[in-house]
């Protein structure tokens, strides 16, 4: 369908590949990867025809449709949002009136003239497209579309010019996806869409009958919607087949075989120097002398170039709070007369690892402001607990930075005692090397001030962190920085995010804020789920209540079917395990261990708090203990639920 053939691609004195040669089928599922400033967002535009080759040539499948989803920058007006998605379908609209004049002409044309025959031709061709394209049901296209990008039908009627930026990015990604183009090149799409949009998309994406090509800092997304990586590395392009983690694998093999036979290499062209050394001046030598002079010079030497430094940032662990960290009792919030969170209650203990998920708009923002003391609740209390400093990640951190001030300056201020090697270091992962960290940080854009904002908390952490997406604007390899420095933080964490990947290799536990689908008009609700995003899809999804039921089954003796009970075990099994994630059975076998050596802890405070209450020394403490000794009978008994569950997912899984 379209094909590469010895390209070669500058910006300005950089020499971006050379020599690609890249043969695009009709069902192609490829992601593009490789460093940033590879090439890769240059490489999508050359194969949709906004930028040319400096070397080589491409070609195209005469009359092929491509479609092209850039990173930003698209403006639409003067229509509502279902007239614009409802433009792609112009044409067909078109030949909806043609066919309608056709039938009328046939009506009136003798059905022996020739004009009739011409008609007649015209009428059926325009019929077979009009079927083929489902013409009658294009309102219903258009609405489905819109509805899983998030538009509600109050927005359907609204001009496209009041929607931001992220909404124009997604009207433009509803008309490429209704327009159905040969290929689809999508340069980064997921990064103005929120978890259940990205969860849509993957599934539409899954049944799309076309090829498409993606670039994306979103793992997970690039792991269930494409087949084929291409990777632009060492100025060439490298095809591996399968999704990203597979990638990773083969490219970890490749590089191990590379490496091996470099080192074969070296120690064949040593022995040869060697002999061509100790014998050149020997004249019964000569022969062979040569013989290996002319080997060397014929050997290809073998280059192993230099991989991208692999970055790694250790939180430098702040004092520990109390074990108790925020109590949350009858919390609502509302701004004038709409009811944003409504009877909200719950405990975040000490190391908690707690991710916030829900619809644009269900109030995620709200309850980070409100837990970071940036706003106060309309009704209820939130306490923090014993010494609990909170550090808040807006999404708009950045405006709270001096202007005047230089990068690596204000980081020196912020964390005085790291030194500026690891400071530089830090600035690197988040994509600042060389003489960037010497800007002003007045002078960096948006998302380049939003990067440097995550990166200054990093240095000098407070021991509960609140962070309101912060991944937005950071590529692959900041995110696992991150993901990894969190990790090894001894804190408690609550964050919003839409990275799949970065959840689940996160959270601990799912903070859902629901909205009130029963009375609209009424705030959020919260609900907690243990675990990761996984664990609480496939809860949502009724895994629990199956696995429970028929455990439940399994367990009643059967008089008259025996068979049943033994037909039951597998059955169990199968739809306990097709729900787990086999990337993540490491973080569920981790959390096990982690949950089997809080349990005798969680045991021992409650033994030592019973003894305590034995013993009287005030009504006030009395009252404290007896309050203590309720919460960690319940924390007990989450925990044996937890690991009761997480072991019976772990053992099905393996």
């Amino acid at each position: 369908m379209l094909q590469l053939s010895g390209a070669g691609k500058r910006f300005g004195p950089r020499l971006l590949f050379e020599n690609a040669d890249w043969l695009i089928t009709p069902t192609e599922k490829t992601a593009l990867v490789g460093a940033n400033g590879a090439g890769k967002s240059t490489l999508m535009k050359v194969l949709g025809g906004m930028e040319s080759l400096d070397y080589g040539i491409v070609l195209r499948m005469k009359g092929m449709t491509i479609g092209y989803l850039p990173q930003d920058g698209l403006a639409l007006s003067g229509r509502t949002v279902f007239e614009e998605c409802l433009s792609v379908f112009d044409e067909l609209r078109a030949m909806e009136q043609e066919f309608e004049q056709l039938a009328h002409a046939l009506s009136e044309l003798d059905p022996a003239s020739r004009a009739y025959g011409t008609a007649a031709d015209r009428y059926s061709h325009v019929e077979g497209r009009l079927r083929h394209h489902d013409v009658y049901a294009l309102d219903a296209q258009v609405g489905g579309v819109l509805t899983g990008l998030g538009f509600g039908k109050e927005d359907w009627g609204r001009r496209t010019e009041e929607f931001s930026g992220g909404w124009q990015m997604r009207i433009a990604l509803a008309k490429l996806l209704l327009e159905k183009p040969d290929l689809l090149l999508l340069d980064e799409p997921t990064n103005h869409l929120d978890l259940e949009t990205r969860n849509w998309l993957e599934n539409y994406l899954s049944t799309w009958e076309n090829g498409y090509i993606l670039i994306s800092h979103d793992r997970y997304f690039l792991d269930v919607t494409v087949n084929k990586i291409i990777e632009i590395w060492n100025k060439g392009l490298h095809v591996y087949h399968g999704n990203y983690e597979k990638y990773l694998t083969q490219k970890a093999e490749r590089r191990a075989q590379l490496e091996a036979a470099y080192k074969n290499q070296r120690e064949r062209i040593e022995h040869l120097e060697v002999f061509i050394s100790r014998f050149r001046y020997q004249a019964t030598k000569a022969k062979q002398v040569q013989s290996r002079i002319k080997e060397l010079e014929k050997i290809e030497r073998i280059e192993i170039p230099l991989d991208e430094p692999v970055p790694h940032f250790t939180f430098p662990q702040p004092p520990p709070s109390g074990r108790n960290v925020v109590d949350v009792v009858g919390l609502s919030m509302q701004y004038g007369e709409k009811r944003v969170l409504e009877n909200v209650n719950f405990t975040i203990d000490r190391g908690d690892r707690i991710a916030l998920v829900g619809v644009n708009g269900a109030g995620k923002s709200t309850l980070i402001r409100l837990l970071s003391g940036q706003e106060s609740p309309t009704v209820g209390t939130l306490k923090l607990g014993h010494n609990v400093v909170a550090e808040y990640f807006a999404q708009d951190q950045y405006k709270v930075l001096d202007p005047a001030a230089r990068m690596l300056d204000d980081m020196g201020r912020t964390a005085p005692k790291v030194a500026e090697k690891d400071l530089r270091s830090l600035l690197g992962c988040f994509l600042f090397s060389g003489d960037d960290v010497f800007k002003l940080l007045g002078v960096l854009s948006g998302g380049e001030r939003n990067r440097y904002a995550l990166a200054r908390i990093l240095v000098s952490p407070a021991n509960f962190l609140l962070l309101d997406e912060p991944t937005n604007h950071l590529d692959l390899r900041a995110k696992d920085v991150l993901l990894e420095a969190i990790g090894k933080f001894n804190g408690t964490v609550i964050f919003v995010s839409h990275d799949r990947y970065f959840i689940d290799g996160l959270a601990q536990k799912v903070f859902e804020i629901e909205r009130n689908v029963e009375d609209p008009s009424r705030g959020s609700r919260l609900n907690v789920y243990p675990g990761n995003y996984e664990d609480y899809r496939w809860r949502k999804e009724g895994g629990a209540a199956e696995l429970a039921a028929a455990t439940m089954a399994a367990a009643e003796p059967v008089v008259h079917a025996p068979v049943a009970v033994v037909v039951s075990e597998p059955v169990i099994a199968e739809k306990a395990a097709k729900r787990v994630n086999p990337i993540k059975l490491r973080q569920m076998q981790e959390r096990l261990a982690a949950v089997e050596a809080e349990i005798p802890r969680v045991e021992s405070s409650l033994a030592e708090t019973e003894q305590a209450l034995a013993v009287y020394v005030s009504t006030e403490e009395t009252q404290r203990l007896s309050n203590a000794l309720t919460a960690l009978r319940a924390q007990q008994a989450s925990l044996n639920s937890e690991w009761e569950e997480l072991s019976m997912q772990v053992e099905q899984s393996l």
